[in-house]
């Protein structure tokens, strides 16, 4: 079979209709042939289109026939295009296919690396029988099987102690001879080119690297360092135009050990690589993870010399589950599960049988809902479907559903299909669409319509929770708002849904958050209470017990771990006392309530959906290699392993952009940063994460607009308001509310409004104001944010910067040019502020380091104020720079400055500049972030994932083992060495 694939064949065409996986697609990419291959099923998996194979659709052949005669027309004009096809062909299959074989060898062998073997022409005898007892029963096949071949081929490699393998010491009973072609890594060759062309100037770059010293050195150091080095020698611009440019473009650090420098390599968002440089003798070396990860660990001197440590690896529990491979499908999971759904579905009447199982149990309040027993299989469904469709076109579309349920009930059907005739026409009609010919927006429509959510529970354990007089209190920020405006849609959507569905169920949605007696003149002390504008929303408040009692004041959400299991078991009381019954859904927020919801989905047996908000982990640079100098403070430790749990046991994610999953072409997503890193001393992560995995979905929130809208919609706005924000803006008086004079009231403001700590960086924008004298002279500066005075906050981050932002007023003596106004509580007056700044003809600025949305950028936009905002995490995606505002870059001040300096010199050279920002800004967000369409989506994802949930559940359950082990061997010990709050008053 060989010698024809590599022989007879020049390419490998499959078209099939459906393929389950595609093993003579794996068995030609092996030889080195280009492939085409069915898009419907597993090839689609296998071949990354374009560059490692071809995804042909045989539905429609017109198209098959033109990517086919394309492909020889690049061959024709392009000599090398055949060979690289085939070689990337094969690297696929290395990486995917033979590499996670690795796994089955003895754990000594599997620090044999693969890459000491010669990959240009792997070839040995594979020993017979009587060296392979295992492989007896199958002698026949042993020397006639490509698949078996390669198998023994990979499993010799692991079992040879050496890159040679030396001759068994007794005769074979037979031998048959493979050779495998394995292809370098594109990064590994792009170096070895360089070093072969411009040997000189490489090394030059990489011991300036190495002369830094060892440590770990971020992209624009890299860079900086090629920079520097093509100043002092123009010769050295050569390397800008070779092959390593690319390879500097896409490392995301490099680890610096003399003589080798180590680089983690990102060709496109959620792939990685790893090569090791050894600048004394110009070697180049692909590195596994786990030996990237070995090799970053030896930065800390010997402190980890430890050769058994702990290896967290999820991706082979993740092995049967499908999953994308295009870094723009990342996000997109729901759609492509659909795919997946129907694609099965389409396969013959028997893999219908989950979606008639799902509709026979699916149940409320013990109540059947969809199917009755009536209905046993799926021709007997087909015939009651079609019975129903004939007897409902007699009906008028309006006709109610009680006057024609027992007719209904008596063909098999239950509630749930709509509330008059022409709804669960409607709906008959999609399964029967789904019974035929199954597809995947008719599938995600028909599961989105089915009810299944009437009673949520969200969780949010840190910080204040209230809906007044919260906001600025520690740990109380942007999530209290998401929450909160979440709800009121979510409540709207569901009684809408529940109502079109012809029930007559009262939906009930909770708020599951700390209850703290010491409430600082909130409502955190009261139990329960309703959330405005709703009927049947509460927030449920249950305390932090210890064996000492309940702890009565706030603590930092860095410190709550060692009362989370406990809250959660209360908390699973008082939710089945509220709901008398179960939840339908339980949705965690940050870390904390991720792990709480997480708890409570296991204990409950219900769908889980997560929340990040923001991972710390992206938020703190090395704060895992380095997790020992943060412990103390921030217990990094117990967070980021309570959120690998957390996200890998969720049923779906959903994140406000696609930063915060896969980051950028250049920037590390949040969920990324978690795919492989290191604790040392505690344990390696191998595979946390997989970013490509269909869990994920962007849902994004948008802004409560009944309170923010434009500055324009004069009749709307509450000038009632402008006197006290003219003297919060304006007033002499300094007091704990305020402090700074604006002394030129004629200048337009730069606003900027955020919590008062490290990663909000307000501190770095009145810094980078105060050092450009330019920007002075232009406009004034108003921060809203944090306490004035350190006295009065217990934040330990957020004492440290009141500090340092008076020490910057008084080092840059910003007097009459700056204001500072402590945070403010007030929604609605917050909303006329953004207005009325924007009557200056001001700006707002989002300065973070890192921000995993920018619900703050989304209020100001929605209020018609031309927005800054930072180019790290979601505001990047919100914002189109330029269009409808700019992106900056925190680190860099003097580019921020010279950014807002243009800006305000364009509205003064054109006056309709300011407007056609502001407008921009404005359109972005009606055609993108509206609570409408987040309410939507997230109940359509909950009906999509709950029937995979069902029809996956064996599958769950062996990744929820794996996880609870790790909860209990390594999360709670963790948990045991931080310190409990101690209150003051004892």
């Amino acid at each position: 079979m060989v010698f024809i694939f590599r022989v007879l064949t020049y390419y490998l065409l499959q078209p099939a209709f459906y393929e389950a996986f595609g093993l003579t697609v794996v068995e030609a990419m092996s030889c080195g042939l280009p492939t085409f291959a069915t898009c419907h099923g597993g090839p689609a998996e296998i071949i990354e289109h374009g560059i490692s194979g071809f995804h042909i659709d045989p539905y429609h052949p017109d198209q098959v026939a033109a990517l086919l005669v394309d492909f020889f027309d690049q061959c024709q004009k392009d000599p090398g295009y055949w060979e690289r096809i085939s070689e990337t062909g094969l690297k696929r299959i290395f990486e995917r296919i033979l590499r996670p074989l690795q796994r089955l060898a003895p754990l000594k062998h599997r620090q044999v690396p693969l890459h000491t073997y010669n990959r240009h022409s792997l070839s040995l005898s594979v020993i017979g029988p009587k060296q392979w007892p295992f492989l007896s029963p199958f002698s026949s096949l042993v020397f006639c099987n490509f698949r078996l071949a390669i198998y023994m081929l990979y499993v010799s490699l692991l079992s040879s102690p050496s890159p040679s393998p030396s001759p068994s010491p007794s005769p074979p009973v037979s031998t048959f001879s493979v050779s495998l072609v394995v292809p370098v890594s594109t990064m590994r060759k792009s170096i070895e080119d360089t070093l072969a062309a411009h040997r000189n100037e490489l090394v030059s770059l990489l011991s300036r690297y190495v002369d830094r010293g060892n440590g770990i050195l971020q992209p624009h150091q890299m860079i900086n360092e090629l920079e520097n080095v093509i100043a002092e020698d123009e010769g050295m611009q050569k390397l800008k135009d070779s092959p390593f440019s690319i390879v500097l473009q896409s490392a995301q650090e490099a680890i610096v050990q003399t003589p080798f420098v180590a680089l983690a390599l990102r060709p496109r968002p959620g792939v990685w690589e790893y090569v090791r440089v050894n600048v004394y003798e110009l070697s180049v070396d692909l590195l596994s993870v786990a030996e990237y990860l070995w090799f970053k660990e030896e930065l800390l001197d010997g402190e980890c010399n430890d050769k058994y440590v702990l290896e967290l690896d999820l991706e082979p529990f993740n092995a049967t589950f499908p999953r994308p491979t295009r870094s723009s499908s990342i996000g997109n999971g729901v759609q492509f599960l659909n795919r997946h759904l129907s694609s099965i579905m389409f396969r013959n009447k028997e893999s219908l049988e989950p979606l008639l199982d799902f509709l026979r149990t699916h149940k409320h309040d013990g109540h059947a809902m969809m199917l009755n027993d009536r209905i046993q299989s799926i021709p007997r469904l087909q015939s009651a479907l079609a019975k129903a469709e004939e007897y409902l076109s007699k009906l008028l579309a309006t006709t109610p559903y009680s006057d024609f349920e027992f007719d209904l009930q008596g063909m098999g059907f239950e509630r749930g299909w709509g509330d008059t005739a022409q709804r669960v026409s409607e709906m008959v009609h999609l399964l029967l669409e789904i019974l035929q010919a199954p597809d995947p927006s008719t599938l995600e429509t028909f599961l989105g319509r089915i009810p299944m959510v009437f009673n949520v529970v969200i969780v949010s354990p840190h910080g204040y929770f209230g809906q007044a007089n919260v906001l600025g209190l520690p740990d109380t920020g942007g999530q209290v708002v998401y929450i909160l405006d979440q709800v009121r849609a979510l409540e709207n959507e569901m009684l809408l849904r529940i109502q079109n569905q012809g029930l007559d169920v009262i939906p009930k949605i909770l708020i599951v958050t700390r209850l703290i007696p010491d409430a600082k003149g909130t409502t955190c002390n009261q139990r329960l209470e309703r959330i405005s504008g709703t009927e049947h929303t509460h927030i449920l408040r249950v305390p932090f017990r210890t064996e000492n009692g309940i702890m009565r004041k706030w603590i930092s959400r860095f410190d709550v771990w060692p009362y989370l299991e406990t809250f959660a078991e209360d908390a699973s009381n008082e939710i089945a006392a509220e709901l008398q019954g179960v939840p339908d859904l339980i949705i965690g927020n940050y870390s904390d309530g991720n792990l709480v919801a997480t708890l409570l989905s296991n204990k409950l047996g219900i769908s889980q959906c997560n929340i990040a908000h923001a991972l710390e982990k992206t938020k703190y640079p090395d704060s895992d290699i380095y997790w020992k100098k943060h412990e103390d403070k921030y217990h990094f430790s117990s967070q980021f392993t309570a959120d690998l749990i957390a996200m890998n046991n969720a049923d779906f994610i959903i994140t406000s952009t696609y930063q915060e999953i896969a980051g950028s072409k250049n920037n590390v997503g949040q969920y990324e940063s978690h795919t492989a890193f290191t604790l040392p001393g505690l344990y390696r992560v191998v595979h946390g994460i997989d970013v490509f995995d269909p869990k994920f979905n962007i849902v994004s929130p948008g802004a409560d607009m009944c309170i923010y809208f434009p500055y324009s919609e004069k009749e709307r706005r509450l000038t009632a308001l402008h006197g006290s924000i003219e003297e919060l803006l304006y007033g002499a008086e300094q007091n704990e509310e305020h402090i700074g004079i604006l002394s030129d009231r004629s200048k337009p403001i730069v606003f900027s409004m955020a919590r008062l700590d490290r990663v909000k960086n307000l501190t770095g924008l009145v810094e980078c104001y105060g050092k450009s004298t330019k920007l002075r002279e232009l406009v004034n500066l108003v921060v809203v944010g944090g306490y004035i005075d350190a006295k009065n906050s217990r934040d330990r981050e957020e004492v440290a910067e009141i500090e340092k932002m008076h020490d910057l007023v008084k080092k840059y003596n910003l007097s009459g040019q700056f204001r500072w106004i402590a945070a403010q509580m007030n929604r609605a007056r917050n909303g006329e502020l953004y207005r009325y700044i924007a009557d200056t003809k001001g700006v707002f600025v989002q300065p973070a380091f890192y921000e995993a949305f920018g619900l703050t950028v989304v209020e100001a936009m929605t209020c018609g104020l031309p927005t800054f905002a930072t180019c790290h995490g979601g505001p990047a995606e919100i914002i189109e720079h330029g269009i409808s505002g700019f992106h900056i870059d925190p680190y860099h001040q003097d580019q921020v400055a010279a950014l807002l300096i243009d800006f305000f010199d364009q509205c003064q050279k054109h006056p309709g500049y300011w407007e056609k920002i502001s407008e921009a800004g404005l359109k972005r967000i009606y055609e993108r972030y509206t609570w409408k369409i987040y309410s939507e989506r997230l109940l359509n994802l909950a009906g999509v994932y709950g029937f995979w949930k069902h029809v996956s559940k064996l599958e769950r359950r062996e990744t929820r083992r794996y996880l609870d082990m790790f909860y209990i061997l390594k999360y709670r010990n963790l948990v045991k060495s931080i310190p409990l709050a101690v209150d003051e008053q004892h």
